[in-house]
């Protein structure tokens, strides 16, 4: 009779069944049969219909809008798993939600980032896998391995191919993003100029100065996240009248939220590139400035290497 021992099998969530099917086709491995649906009341109901009994179980599922009902998800697959008797469960969390709340602002506000990474692990997580996590500290929240992926060495490769380096400036939008840029400039071989900013409430921005000299300079903003855009908006705005030629961003993780589209849309953003670690909505793939970058290669590659116990963080090297 064959063995499950440490075959490795793919079950996939509703957040993103593009980019799951997009790794399973990568590593030749198609999806593993489940049904994820709801009951008349919206509870969550998950059966895993193949056997998966000894298998190293790889979990596909961002927590994205809404970020509840799939964060439930990914909880109820795993919990299925474990009880089918999977030898490991990975969760894999391209865009990892509850990030942004990662340390106490004020008094009596909860560390939610904290709370989801005790809700994954409980769940049967045994490792966790993720992409650009906002703050590289929420590691540290997780008691279990945890990966935390770069989506640089594709912006890197999308950058080379459409660019004159030489005319290149990478722009941190603001003080906190300054080791990300940092390490994009390094790979490009680009100067660095940052935006101070200061938000005066949460959802708006408001720029206040470009540090470096941007004049006649293709600038390229780099971020984790971008939501209702408006950061994006004003930073391309600053950085035109200080004399930049064209404004372009590349960011990990396009939540987009409200108006945001069509904020940008209407931006003197040249283009927003985002990767699919969330699902495009039609709207983004409709607009004419948004393009999205595919993240399937790099996920597939660190699930396979990870599959035979081999070097993750090389991809980096």
């Amino acid at each position: 009779m064959a063995s499950n021992n440490g075959a490795m099998r793919l079950v996939a969530g509703n957040s993103n069944r593009a980019l799951s099917e997009a790794v399973g086709a990568y590593l030749a491995t198609p999806l593993t049969k489940a049904v994820v649906r709801r009951f008349a009341d919206m509870e969550i109901f998950v059966e895993i219909q193949e056997n998966v009994r000894g298998a190293d179980v790889f979990v596909l599922q961002s927590t994205s809008f809404p970020a509840n009902d799939h964060l439930m998800e990914l909880l109820i697959i795993m919990d299925a798993l474990r009880r089918a008797s999977a030898r490991r469960i990975t969760a894999v969390v391209p865009y990892f939600g509850y990030a942004r709340q990662d340390r106490k602002p004020g008094p009596r506000t909860p560390i939610s980032a904290k709370l989801v990474a005790n809700l994954i692990t409980r769940a049967g997580a045994d490792r966790v896998m993720t992409v650009d996590l906002h703050a590289g500290q929420i590691q540290g929240f997780f008691d279990i391995p945890t990966d935390n992926l770069y989506a640089s060495p594709v912006m890197v490769r999308d950058i080379r191919e459409r660019f004159d380096l030489s005319t290149l400036m990478v722009v941190s939008p603001d003080v906190g993003g300054v080791v990300r840029a940092r390490g994009l400039a390094k790979r490009i071989n680009a100067p660095l100029a940052i935006i101070d900013k200061r938000r005066e409430r949460a959802g708006e921005s408001e720029v206040m100065n470009v540090i470096g000299e941007v004049d006649g300079r293709t600038c390229i903003l780099i971020d984790d996240i971008v939501d209702s855009g408006g950061t994006l908006v004003n930073a391309a705005e600053a950085l035109l009248l200080q004399g930049a030629s064209d404004v372009y961003a590349y960011i990990s993780h396009g939540v987009l939220s409200g108006g945001a589209v069509k904020r940008l849309a209407d931006s003197k953003l040249k283009e927003l590139v985002i990767t699919d670690s969330i699902e495009p909505t039609a709207a983004v793939r409709t607009a004419r400035n948004i393009r999205v970058l595919s993240i399937a290669t790099l996920i597939g590659e660190a699930i396979g290497r990870t599959a035979s116990e081999e070097s993750v963080s090389s991809l980096f090297d």
